[in-house]
């Protein structure tokens, strides 16, 4: 077919998943028309017009900025079918029932144009079956396409085709889905619950069973299903409660209903206490009790044995702990099965029974194990896919132990290992991942969108990602940063990593930002500043914390004044410095990307100045960005007051607020409207990089210094602390963030000079940097750096 474009999409259903689906389409600048039915009194948008307004209530937020909400319009089935027309992508997303959604299409099928595409959204109904409800001719252009909850944070989406689905259309769909919408995409087969859910239900059934034959509390559970073992922090239970206890046993009844002839059939039923809670209406998050239910701060969880709810515990065996924190893949599974301990016995046999079930279902559900393991990966944030993590283990042991089990019952079924896994000693190697169905190994897809993914998601076993060529590195692989280059992309454009944990900005990172650079300008076109998320979590407040105890305060605003070095350094290089931020960037991270020539930010950024969290004030030049912000847009307005800009900047700095989204950093001027948004992270590096080169070929040149920036002065500061004296005496501050707050006010409105006066860049980095040293000397600033670091909390003092 010819290039896919897609103008505007229709979703059919605004229940949670069609308005939030609706809702990230808007993220991505698609506009959207929100189906549903009438209202039965009123306005007959009404139903539609409330499941948009609570898309801006909901946490976490579907709508990257709230302002998005205006790009989804809101119709109804009875008089706005003729709206279809304008739409080149129409989405099915209600209820799971058959007879409702062919009704649907009966109704919707006329008005839909003749190269407009149909998808049903549905998470485990007959794709096949689906289709025979539509005209001939709406056939090929039919596919399943399955969006995961919730549909902007969940990178999964599950593409089905149906019998007669053309093949083109379904290519062009996918290249659309990871660029436009930044997912990423599972070829699933047309079988009850497709991929993803099919082995998540299992994990959670098998979960369930062993949970009961071991006598373990939901709430143990959770405590060894979590991050212990790569898992989500809301573990199994917390994910059933945040799923609804009713969605849950809807899939399960429908694996038991549509998979009589599974080996593991007998499981497929609902647990007698879930039944039961149900039954009251206790369906989990949404409707305030489940598994668990809050008592005012208390957290309680249901005891199976005596139906009422006790105060959770979550508690962990320690030699079990211990056990998974300490050793290697290998190490913790010939652990865990030799172990006596009751928790052990049930994390082996909850990996038993799900390796065991994977190796069995691989050929029918999968086109091979990559696609299973990215499956749990993208639609239930597991760290390693089961295939991953068996391989890790030591497959050959493994599937030894499995069919001993097996041979003693042990297992929840009787089915055999299949041959092949006894043939193979891994699934996933350089060649590509294991076909059961095939019995090849399959490399990943080649479609034309997965180029400009220089560093997919890699699978355990793969090929090792091409490191690029090193120009040059300081530090060792745990501090400094290294320049480098993908010859195969752009050899002239440079890439420049920190190295150091988290990316924190330390003495080497410092120095060796400062080289890089000086390098790039002699020797490449450009630079992009970019390495996995997160982008850069600020200062080594570790370095701070021993120099402020040593009473090093010389030698901290030297470092202070090297830190703006640096800014000014990215600001003003000689070729273009683009920023790509992905993750957290937080204090001198957020500085860096701002002083940038460039950014291009993956949607889910978090970007912010929080020094304020530490009682400190940004001085990496921060402060100096806001205030030539204020500057700037004073010039084009009437009388060139300063200080209305300078407002929403002193509220942003003084509460260490993080922009939610790339959305966000725009809107509160960490990023500019002219900055790139990244649906895909995994894009991420090639747009910056093509950013950076077309920039240059653009005979891009470093802005001027600027020597004359007008200030809000002397009235701005005492605006400001108008504002701070009524949040004192109402007790929302205390004196300390007063104190720290005033100060940020200073920096913002360059320091105690005549308001509307005008002064130049490094007069207000020269102020910012002062009071940074000064704050740094008081008592309390130091408690606050010293909790930080101890707990990972702010201290309020």
């Amino acid at each position: 077919m010819s290039k896919l474009i897609i103008r505007k999409v229709a979703v059919l259903g605004a229940g949670v998943m069609g308005a939030q689906i609706a809702a990230h389409c808007a993220n991505a600048d698609v506009p959207v028309v929100l189906f549903d039915l009438p209202a039965k009194d009123g306005p007959p948008n009404r139903v539609v017009d409330r499941a948009i307004g609570g898309l801006t209530k909901l946490d976490p937020a579907p709508l990257a900025a709230a302002v998005r909400a205006s790009h989804i319009d809101a119709a109804n089935y009875d008089s706005d079918l003729e709206r279809l027309r304008d739409c080149d992508l129409v989405i099915e997303a209600i209820a799971e029932k058959l007879e409702w959604k062919r009704d649907l299409y009966a109704k919707a099928a006329p008005y839909l144009r003749p190269d407009a595409i149909f998808a049903s959204n549905t998470s485990g109904l007959s794709i096949a079956t689906l289709a025979e409800g539509l005209p001939e001719a709406l056939r090929s252009r039919f596919c399943g396409v399955h969006f995961f909850n919730p549909p902007r944070y969940m990178a999964l989406v599950e593409l089905i085709p149906a019998p007669a689905t053309d093949p083109l259309m379904l290519d062009a769909l996918e290249a659309w889905l990871v660029t436009r919408l930044g997912k990423s995409i599972v070829r699933a087969k047309d079988t009850p619950n497709f991929v993803a859910n099919r082995v998540g239900v299992f994990s959670i059934l098998a979960v369930m069973h062993h949970t009961t034959r071991l006598g373990l509390g939901f709430d143990e559970v959770d405590a060894l299903t979590g991050p212990l073992i790569g898992r989500p922090k809301s573990a199994t239970y917390r994910t059933a409660d945040v799923v609804g206890l009713d969605t849950l046993a809807h899939v399960i009844d429908t694996m038991g209903e549509t998979l009589p002839d599974d080996p593991w059939h007998g499981y497929f039923k609902q647990p007698d206490w879930l039944q039961a809670l149900i039954a009251k209406g206790a369906l989990g998050q949404k409707t305030r009790a489940g598994i668990y239910r809050k008592d005012g701060k208390k957290i309680l969880v249901l005891d199976r044995k005596t139906g009422d709810y006790r105060p959770s515990r979550g508690d962990i065996v320690s030699e079990v702990a211990t056990a998974l924190q300490t050793l290697n893949t290998a190490e913790k599974f010939a652990w865990l099965g030799a172990s006596g301990l009751p928790e052990a016995q049930f994390l082996w046999a909850i990996f038993r029974d799900l390796f065991h079930y994977c190796a069995v279902h691989l050929e029918e559900i999968a086109d091979s194990a990559r696609d299973i393991d990215l499956a749990m990966r993208w639609g239930f944030g597991w760290t390693r896919g089961p295939f991953e993590t068996w391989q890790a283990a030591g497959w050959a042991d493994v599937a030894k132990a499995i069919q001993m089990d097996i041979d003693a019952g042990r297992a929840m079924a009787k089915e055999p290992l299949p041959a092949w896994v006894f043939l193979r000693g891994s699934v996933h190697e350089a060649a590509g991942s294991y076909s059961a169905r095939d019995n090849v190994l399959k490399a990943r897809p080649t479609l034309p969108v997965y180029r400009r993914q220089l560093y997919p998601d890699a699978l355990l076993g793969e090929a090792p990602a091409d490191r690029g060529e090193t120009l040059w590195e300081n530090g060792d692989d745990a501090s400094g940063v290294r320049l480098w280059t993908r010859p195969d992309v752009d050899a002239r454009i440079g890439i420049l990593s920190f190295k150091a944990k988290l990316h924190a900005i330390g003495d080497e990172v410092i120095d060796g930002m400062l080289e890089a650079i000086a390098r790039a300008e002699t020797d490449l076109d450009g630079v992009v500043l970019w390495h996995d998320a997160p982008f850069a979590v600020g200062a080594n407040l570790q370095q701070v914390a021993e120099a402020c105890k040593a009473g090093e305060f010389g030698l901290l605003d030297g470092k202070v004044a090297k830190f703006q070095q640096v800014s000014m350094a990215i600001r003003h290089a000689q070729v273009p410095v683009v920023a790509a931020v992905e993750g957290m960037a937080l204090g001198g991270g957020c500085e860096f990307a701002m002083h940038a020539a460039h950014r291009v930010l993956a949607l889910e950024s978090y970007v912010g100045l929080v020094e304020a969290g530490v009682g400190l004030i940004p001085a990496g030049g921060g402060s100096k960005e806001f205030a030539l912000q204020a500057h700037r847009r004073a010039q084009h307005a009437a009388g060139r007051d300063v200080f209305p800009f300078i407002q929403q900047s002193f509220q942003t700095i003084a509460m260490a607020t993080v922009a939610k989204s790339a959305l966000e950093a725009v809107q509160l001027g960490f990023a500019q409207p002219s900055d790139d948004v990244v649906m895909h992270a995994r894009e991420l590096l090639y747009v910056a990089i093509a950013r950076a080169r077309a920039m240059f070929e653009a005979g891009w040149r470093p802005p001027l210094v600027n020597r004359a920036v007008t200030v809000a002065g002397r009235n701005g500061i005492a605006t400001c602390e108008l504002m701070l004296v009524n949040m004192a005496e109402g007790g929302f501050i205390s004196e300390h963030d007063y104190k720290v707050a005033k100060a940020a006010a200073t920096a913002l409105c360059g320091g105690e000079v005549e308001s509307n006066a005008q002064v130049g860049e490094q007069w207000i980095l020269d102020v910012e940097r002062a009071l940074f040293v000064e704050l740094l000397k008081t008592e309390k600033t130091q408690q606050r750096i010293a909790h930080l670091l101890e707990t990972g909390k702010p201290l309020r003092n």
